[in-house]
């Protein structure tokens, strides 16, 4: 059976579910409203943007929210435990889960990056604990910066048992960081979260997960999105690391920086250059087209597309390949070495020490 068939097949499969997931509409996917800030409490919210998920399309409209007073933003309606796991069924693991290991299997130099980050800090950790380590590819590239530290991995997701079988994280943790961090207690000499405290719905609370797992004197690495960098509004709703609807809270780095120091922490350094992922022009482009063209095959979707719209899908995207193509060079020859004195650095890295 080849592959296509075979993904028709899965889809086949999958479709009934989500037709009964859908039957009642979306609401049920959300909480209610805030009207106050989740980091501040501060009550002077507007919209900052409205728009839907242009990633795997499933049905539904988001809202992210802008504090006036902190600058925080966030997901307002945040989806309800139901909804999360509507949204994030499919993404990352299940029909998902190939492609998203192919695209972060791929990424050996920035990991390496992430790693380096460590060594003026403790250039010989022992011990270093990846939460939200997917299928734990930093932990395999981290290794070759730092061979003699023991990597474990923590994520919910059963990505990180696969990382476990393939030898990539010492140890696999699953589940959620707040409820296994009492275990976790003064364990490991650094923690790390790349791109995971926007995904969580409270990012105190793994903040606090994350005091009580690293030792004193050890080292907690929080890498992402900069929802202050000037490609966020250059963008709008193209702007790759608002991704909706599975980022619920983004916060600005001096937020960061001062929670942080009420959590028992020093700050030791912030770096945005070095975080800086140059992929916002090509992405954009890529989700404008992926707009633009009929939906590819999707259980969520009604019924599967005909031959004439997989045509006309395949049509739009190879015309989009010189747009791609030019996107791409720009992002990373003539946006990156300036983007940190532009202010368009898409996330930031604080690097801080428990006391």
């Amino acid at each position: 059976m080849s592959d296509h068939r075979a993904k028709s097949d899965r889809i086949a499969g999958l479709r009934p579910r989500y037709r009964k997931d859908l039957a009642g509409g979306t609401d049920r996917f959300f909480a209610p409203r805030r009207t106050t800030c989740p980091w501040c409490g501060s009550e002077r919210l507007a919209a900052r943007l409205h728009t839907t998920d242009l990633l795997q399309h499933k049905p539904g409209r988001f809202t992210l929210d802008r504090c006036a007073d902190c600058g925080h933003v966030f997901q307002n309606p945040r989806l309800t435990d139901e909804g999360l796991e509507f949204y994030y069924r499919d993404f990352y693991d299940g029909l998902g889960e190939q492609r998203m290991s192919g695209t972060f299997g791929g990424r050996t130099a920035m990991y390496r990056s992430r790693a380096e980050a460590m060594l003026p800090h403790d250039p010989a950790p022992k011990t270093w604990l990846d939460v939200g380590t997917g299928h734990g590819h930093f932990c395999a590239a981290a290794r070759t910066v730092l061979p003699a530290t023991s990597f474990d991995g923590l994520d919910f997701t059963d990505g990180v048992e696969l990382a476990a079988r393939e030898g990539r994280v010492a140890h696999a943790w699953r589940g959620a960081f707040p409820d296994l961090a009492p275990e976790l207690a003064a364990r490991y000499d650094v923690v790390s979260m790349f791109h995971y405290l926007e995904h969580s719905t409270d990012p105190d609370r793994e903040l606090r997960a994350a005091h009580e797992a690293v030792r004193p004197g050890g080292h907690l690495v929080v890498e992402v999105p900069d929802p202050r960098s000037r490609y966020a509004r250059l963008l709008g709703r193209w702007w790759l690391p608002w991704l909706q609807p599975q980022h619920l809270h983004l916060v600005p780095a001096a937020n960061l920086r001062r929670r942080l120091t009420e959590r028992g922490f020093t700050v030791v350094a912030e770096q945005h250059a070095e975080a800086h992922d140059p992929v916002d022009l090509l992405a954009a482009v890529w989700l404008a087209l992926d707009r633009a063209a009929p939906r590819e095959d999707a259980p969520w979707l009604p019924e599967p597309p005909g031959a004439l719209r997989r045509g006309l899908r395949a049509a739009i995207l190879l015309a989009g390949v010189p747009a791609l193509a030019s996107a791409a060079l720009l992002d990373r020859f003539a946006v990156r070495p300036l983007a940190h004195r532009l202010g368009l650095c898409n996330a930031y890295r604080l690097v801080a020490r428990r006391e």
